[in-house]
């Protein structure tokens, strides 16, 4: 098994640009939004065939699918940006082809016909070793050692990609509080999030899948078309929303991430701050490199750091007033707190 490493962190973190960085490295397999493309329906129970995995890698994200159909587009959504046979109007975009495949290839529906040839013949076994065997796949095919999976929005599932992958490796990359708030209340994938999280506090349920009727109709008019197929993106595009309550969800999920760290051994943690990236390039993707496994070349290293973006440092005290910034950075204090202390 190549050696498997996953980035977990808020997103809005610099992550994405990380995952460009290490898919110029020509020994890692660069994965990225793969685990937020399949979701948790491809790690169902028991024993798994070829082609119900294959189901699982193809079928369009139900929410990815219903914002591209209302026209609210991520700037993570690579495939929108060079379509191919896949439309979310008609056939829907498959998982895979969303924004895993196209970060490694440009011919990412070329790709995903000789991944399905592959896994639909695969023999019936767990999810967590189907997976691993298109990791393999993967890295066999481009020539690739090491495995690094990266998703925005990821704490979450931390606890679980460690019960399916013991072996594997983790990095808690993170960000300034503020400054990764303020970015996620710009960013429709989060607004859109933070919304889904106000339906399930009013609703009082756990999962979607314990939506009732009665629980729809019960929501204001706001909300309640979020649920559709398609919705008006002014819902989500022109909706206020306090800047603390990113500031909040920033808190809750470094918290979640830092505690999850705290449980792994030494060998199989590894923090990084995106500002002690910026400070430090040469020495932290030297470090990082060391982690997953492979050498950090200079003609690396040099691409590496020609590609990392300063601008976005202090943008929260740049931009918003005093009040604004004294408000945001009291509701990002409690995982500023939990942070202190972190593992190296």
């Amino acid at each position: 098994m190549r050696s498997l490493t996953f980035v977990i962190g808020t997103g809005r973190s610099g992550s994405t640009a990380l995952s460009g960085i290490l898919n110029t490295h020509p020994d890692v397999l660069s994965l990225n939004e793969y685990m937020a493309s399949v979701g948790d329906a491809a790690f169902p129970e028991g024993q798994v065939s070829g082609g119900e995995f294959w189901e699982a890698l193809f079928r369009p994200t139900p929410y990815f699918a219903n914002m591209i159909r209302s026209g609210l587009l991520m700037p993570e959504f690579l495939y929108t940006r060079r379509p191919g046979q896949y439309t979310a109007q008609s056939t829907g975009i498959p998982a895979l082809s969303l924004m895993v495949l196209p970060h490694l290839t440009d011919d990412p529906d070329g790709l995903l016909d000789e991944i399905q040839a592959a896994v639909i013949e695969w023999p019936d076994r767990t999810a967590a070793e189907h997976h691993e065997a298109l990791f393999e796949w993967l890295g066999a095919r481009l020539g690739r050692t090491a495995v690094v999976e990266r998703s925005g929005y990821s704490t979450g599932w931390a606890q679980g990609l460690r019960a399916a992958f013991p072996h594997a490796k983790f990095v808690h990359l993170f960000r300034d509080g503020p400054d990764c708030a303020l970015s996620m209340s710009r960013h429709p994938g989060y607004r859109v999030i933070t919304l889904m999280r106000e339906i399930k506090e009013r609703t009082g349920i756990e999962s979607f899948d314990d939506l009732t009727d009665q629980d729809v109709r019960s929501l204001p008019p706001e909300l309640a078309p979020l649920l559709n197929e398609r919705f008006d993106p002014a819902l989500v595009q022109e909706r206020a929303f306090p800047l603390p309550r990113f500031g909040a969800l920033w808190s809750e999920l470094v918290a979640q991430g830092a505690r999850f760290l705290d449980e792994l051994p030494a060998a199989q943690r590894m923090t990084l701050a995106y500002e002690d990236l910026l400070d430090a390039p040469q020495e932290e993707l030297a470090r990082l490199a060391a982690f997953i496994g492979v050498e950090p070349s200079r003609q690396w290293l040099d691409g590496a750091i020609a590609q990392l973006d300063d601008s976005r440092r202090g943008s929260a005290r740049k931009q918003l007033t005093a009040a604004e910034l004294k408000d945001l950075s009291a509701s990002c204090a409690p995982g500023t707190r939990a942070l202190e202390n972190r593992p190296s």
